[in-house]
């Protein structure tokens, strides 16, 4: 009989999401064997020694999936990988249509060939996005409260920050060699899906499963922090993009947003602080 391998991060709200990888045997038929995906030996001991028949699932939120498929980089999987969404944020569940706690479903071929984000010298392979500007401000802003043992609140982050503490930049970006700068920069995502930051839609048309694996650049930009409020909340409906003035799009292969002081950055919820630049590319081509 084939088993699943069922992976989740205990430091990501196992406790909390118990219930939901308990319930799993009423929906999956095949012996269940439940892999802590923190544990050096998951990977090079668990993973790569599984019978043909035998599968993966990967339980939690973005930030989860953000670590198994950088986990993975370097192994080559044979078996089929499937996707149990109950973690905090789910942007990639919801840009496939699928909700919080729905049956596993397979993702096998959505995690090969991602885009590379390089940032500081490191590579990471992205699942939803890379935002600069607010949204990372918003992330350094959560994780600081989260170490507190307090709940987070990014809306009221995130308003707080255009208000009052979060100040934009002067940014180029480069499109496939062709470069643009602006002024005012209040977030620049390149993305890979259409959703990320809980539920934001910087750029509508993009599309995960196009085969050439172009991405999209959102920049919103130059207006003061009234407007920049005013228009902020139509993201989370992908109105934004009516406000030509303020908001530009830029779609490519090879994206660098490169900003003229160190900013916040998150790469599918995952902070990095003090950065200068980005570069997304796909590897699709």
């Amino acid at each position: 009989m084939p088993k699943a391998y069922v992976l989740y991060n205990p430091l990501a709200g196992f406790g909390a999401h118990k219930e939901e990888l308990i319930a799993l045997n009423a929906v999956i038929s095949d012996v269940i064997v439940f892999c802590d995906l923190t544990k050096e030996n998951v990977y090079k001991e668990r993973l790569t020694s599984l019978e043909e028949d035998d599968y993966i699932i990967v339980c939690g939120g973005d930030g989860t999936l953000n670590r198994f498929v950088n986990d993975i980089a370097d192994i080559e999987l044979k078996n089929r990988v499937l996707y149990y969404p109950i973690g905090s944020g789910n942007d990639f569940a919801k840009d496939l249509g699928k909700k919080s706690a729905e049956p596993p479903f397979e993702i096998t071929c959505l995690i090969k060939k991602l885009p590379i984000a390089e940032i500081d010298g490191k590579k990471w392979r992205v699942i939803n996005g890379v935002g600069f500007g607010i949204d990372g401000y918003c992330c350094e802003k959560g994780d600081e409260i989260k170490a507190k043992g307090k709940k987070v609140d990014y809306t009221a982050i995130a308003i707080t920050g255009l208000l009052f503490k979060y100040k934009p930049t002067d940014a180029t970006v480069t499109v496939d060699g062709k470069s643009y700068s602006y002024k005012k920069v209040w977030i620049a995502p390149t993305m890979h899906g259409r959703y990320y930051g809980g539920g934001m839609i910087p750029t509508p048309n993009q599309n995960r499963r196009a085969e050439d694996g172009k991405l999209s650049l959102m920049v919103f930009h130059g207006s003061g922090k009234l407007k920049t409020l005013s228009i902020f909340p139509s993201i989370f409906k992908g109105e934004h993009l009516s406000h030509t003035d303020c908001v530009s799009v830029h779609e490519g292969y090879n994206i660098t947003v490169e900003f003229n002081r160190p900013s916040p950055l998150q790469v599918d919820g995952e902070t990095v602080r003090n950065v200068t630049k980005y570069t997304i590319y796909s590897t699709r081509r």
